[in-house]
């Protein structure tokens, strides 16, 4: 495959010696284009892509009219400009300093024999392997650009989606929380009603996660304290008469994965709920919700002041609570323990920041 023969601009007055540096070139594989002074140059500049394109551009210092500098500084300042070897036959190293100050490529001293051609060649090779380095880093620099941005807006379509599902899951989920407790306020036998009333708790935990989610800007945590304290006053607007009134809460923002919460918060509401029913017999309690950080570790106790162990077993007890509390504390990878010095009922799980690794199951073991 054929190369294209590039194209030197050589501005220059001497029209001697830019018959000099045409034959010079034009041997070493360029084509150049003479023009007289800066005011040419630059025309010739603009309406290059017309014909066929300006590649390098040689540039003299002393030339009537605009001299080099001013012209390279009008040169740099058209769109996408050829780059610039700056000539001059002056030894003054401060033209040399502006000249590559003010976007020249390169710069060499001439004679006014021509035996500055060679170094003129090496000079605009340099120049344009400069220019296409140049142009590669900038197409690299605009395709990550385009890639980020490309990146950033399926980001936030996904995010939106998530959002959207999320508020459509937590609706539903209301939905069917209002269900339960409608069906529960019409139930005649109070079996059905508690146990309703415990099935309407649980969705309410997992809706409370999901409605955290879409009103927050980060739908891969949930703070707890703020679900906690959201969580529970929703079991004291469901709960009957003024047994939830004393329910409080004492717990540090810490953030989990929206998982993780939904086990925290189920366990809550079963442990809560069991305090309701069975600590205070003769009426209503404190019942105190309290999440701490203890170094890796979080520790999420429920405690009452009631009857604690003294209290007789229900026999209306299916043992779900219990179940669901272990299932979930599993979940969790969480330790369950009682306290046995407190008076009444303090139920203590702790569990990791994270969720612990999984476990590896060894070949004989599977087998």
């Amino acid at each position: 495959m054929n190369q294209r023969t590039p194209t030197l601009l050589y501005i220059d007055d001497d029209d001697a010696l830019a018959r000099l540096v045409d034959r010079g070139l034009t041997r070493r594989g360029y084509r150049v284009v003479h023009a007289a002074s800066g005011e040419e140059g630059l025309e010739r500049i603009r309406r290059a892509g017309a014909e066929g394109g300006i590649d390098v551009v040689a540039l003299d210092q002393y030339m009537p009219g605009l001299d080099g500098l001013e012209t390279l500084e009008q040169i740099m300042a058209i769109p996408d400009a050829p780059p610039v070897v700056f000539v001059t036959a002056s030894q003054d190293s401060s033209i040399a300093v502006t000249a590559l100050k003010a976007g020249a490529a390169d710069y060499l001293v001439k004679d006014l024999q021509g035996d500055f051609i060679p170094l003129l060649h090496v000079a605009a090779e340099g120049a344009l392997r400069q220019a296409e380095l140049q142009r590669a880093r900038d197409e690299a620099e605009a395709e990550i650009h385009a890639s980020r941005d490309r990146y950033a807006a399926l980001a936030a379509e996904r995010e939106l989606l998530l959002r959207e599902v999320n508020h459509r899951v937590g609706n539903s989920l209301q939905i069917i929380a209002s269900l339960l407790h409608l069906q529960a306020s019409s139930a005649a036998q109070e079996e059905v009603k508690a146990a309703l009333t415990n099935a309407m708790g649980r969705v309410a935990a997992v809706a409370q996660v999901h409605r955290r989610l879409y009103t927050s800007q980060d739908l891969k945590s949930v703070v707890l304290n703020q679900y906690l304290d959201s969580l529970l006053e929703d079991l004291r607007r469901s709960a009957e008469g003024d047994r939830m009134s004393r329910l409080t809460l004492k717990a540090e923002p810490i953030e989990i994965d929206p998982d993780r919460a939904v086990a925290v918060g189920i366990i809550v509401n079963e442990l809560v709920m069991n305090a309701v029913k069975y600590a205070y017999p003769d009426g209503a309690g404190p019942i105190h919700v309290e999440l701490i950080s203890q170094g890796d570790d979080l520790l999420l106790s429920i405690t009452d002041d009631g009857v604690g162990d003294n209290v007789k077993a229900d026999p209306r007890s299916t043992g779900m609570g219990q179940r669901i509390v272990a299932a979930m504390a599993s979940k969790l990878d969480a330790t369950v323990e009682r306290d046995p010095a407190h008076f009444g009922t303090r139920i203590v799980l702790k569990f990791g920041r994270i969720p612990a690794a999984p476990r590896k199951t060894s070949t004989a073991a599977a087998s």
